[in-house]
């Protein structure tokens, strides 16, 4: 379940060089050295994806946050903006998981389906399922909005020292606990509906039947 959400290298990728920056900048008060630092980082964790021929994706969009991220403080000079566009993508997130739960398209099943193997069957043949992807998108949205409530003051009145590392503070329990609550919600539910075996089947009986009526009459 873990590996789906990213992993112990996804919580590294998205943890580690937002901890390297407030400790830089608590230590030297550079923006310009922080960034630097944060950013080096990132791209030495993305090489090392590529040298353990591991998936990018989480490796790139970490890259990408962070250099937006250090682009944005050095421009504006304020060392609170290396966390702004998490944050935003935090807040966007949890508004996305919520909407979609109250429009029962929980956004949990759709980036879990296809994994499990079930794509989007739980939507219409498994009701048990589709109650367990529903409670598991609300948690993942609840839990990131009390976050965000936590993140966003100190962003506005704190300074830039007690919102990084509140920060790093909340990046794996969080995380941790939308994923251990996920796994709870499944492993309550019914078992998926394997629709890719389905397909597989289907294809190897129409393909039989082919051959019966291509084979010559005896």
């Amino acid at each position: 379940m873990l590996e789906a959400f990213g992993g112990v290298w996804g919580m590294v990728d998205t943890t580690v060089p937002g901890l390297v920056f407030v400790a830089v900048f608590t230590s030297t008060r550079s923006i310009l050295v922080s960034a630097i630092s944060a950013l080096a980082l990132s791209l030495v964790l993305a090489v090392a994806r590529v040298v353990r021929k591991q998936t990018l994706k989480h490796a790139f969009s970490g890259v990408f946050g962070i250099a937006f991220g250090a682009f944005f403080a050095v421009l504006s000079g304020n060392a609170k903006n290396f966390y702004l566009p998490g944050m935003l993508y935090t807040l966007g997130l949890a508004v996305a998981y919520v909407v979609s739960a109250l429009a029962r398209f929980p956004l949990i099943g759709v980036l879990l389906g296809p994994i499990l193997r079930e794509n989007l069957s739980w939507r219409t043949r498994n009701p048990g399922r589709m109650k367990a992807y529903t409670k598991s998108t609300w948690a993942w949205g609840v839990i990131l909005l009390a976050k965000s409530a936590i993140l966003f003051p100190l962003y506005w009145w704190g300074d830039a020292t007690q919102l990084g590392w509140v920060k790093v503070a909340l990046g794996i329990p969080p995380f941790l606990l939308s994923v251990y609550l996920t796994w709870i919600f499944l492993a309550k539910a019914p078992p998926p509906i394997d629709v890719i075996a389905e397909m597989e089947e289907r294809d190897k009986r129409e393909a039989a039947e082919r051959d019966e009526e291509n084979a010559p009459a005896a």
